[in-house]
């Protein structure tokens, strides 16, 4: 008998390969280690992420389309810039996205929709009171608690296309709040005002609601460029 031929594993697809490398890429850029207005270059992210350069140039390609980063004709890509006027457009594009689908969810929601925003929200407050004084923007499990909840929301609305947008312009909003601020003064009333949402999103008060989201949505503005006080000569 001859000796059986071992089954070697497959080697990874080039999908899973540039999908791997956008996510990378994504998380440095959300998290503001990759800077804005930087230059991505292939070589050198193909070495820091050790991904083949071939995915890292199709990774960067799908990033171009969700807004993180722009191309610069045949000199590559580089890290979307951060201004004001851009984070009003984004804001903007979001509460037309997250009203309707926040619409659509109310309408159609039942008792699991309602159960995954509980339990979204409860998981964020659990996660504030164990970090007290610890509490910041760009911590990993809270990005995601966060995310997840705003998702919750919304994860009724019966639209994978308003899901998607939702998913791409909420990363474009919080690259903002974390490339530019750290810290929260009152975790407390970070969570009121969730808490707040969420009540009326559960009353199903649409009209309530949609204000309450839309006020929300703009505080990021508020936050992340202050207008100077009065008299402060600035």
């Amino acid at each position: 008998m001859t000796a059986a031929t071992p089954i070697l594993p497959a080697e990874p697809a080039s999908d899973t390969l540039s999908e791997r490398a956008a996510a990378l890429i994504e998380r440095d850029i959300v998290a503001g280690v990759l800077a804005p207005g930087s230059r991505l270059g292939i070589v050198e992210l193909a070495q820091r992420y050790e991904i083949g350069p071939t995915p890292v140039r199709e990774g960067l390609s799908r990033l171009v389309s969700r807004g993180l980063i722009v191309g610069i004709g045949q000199r590559g890509f580089r890290v979307a810039e951060v201004s004001r006027d851009d984070l009003v457009d984004i804001t903007r594009m979001r509460t037309v996205v997250e009203k309707e689908a926040l619409r659509l969810a109310m309408q159609s929601g039942g008792d699991t929709w309602e159960a995954g925003i509980i339990a979204a929200l409860h998981q964020m407050r659990r996660y504030i009171e164990r970090m007290e004084s610890e509490f910041r923007e760009g911590a990993a499990d809270f990005d995601r608690l966060h995310k997840a909840f705003h998702t919750a929301l919304l994860s009724a609305c019966g639209s994978r296309r308003l899901l998607a947008a939702h998913s791409d312009l909420y990363d474009q909003a919080y690259r903002y709040r974390r490339v530019m601020m750290r810290s929260f003064d009152d975790g407390n009333g970070f969570i009121r005002e969730h808490e707040a949402l969420a009540d009326l999103v559960l009353a199903r008060d649409a009209a309530a609601a949609a204000a309450r989201l839309e006020a929300h949505l703009r505080s990021t503005i508020a936050i992340v460029y202050p207008e100077p006080k009065r008299g402060s000569g600035k």
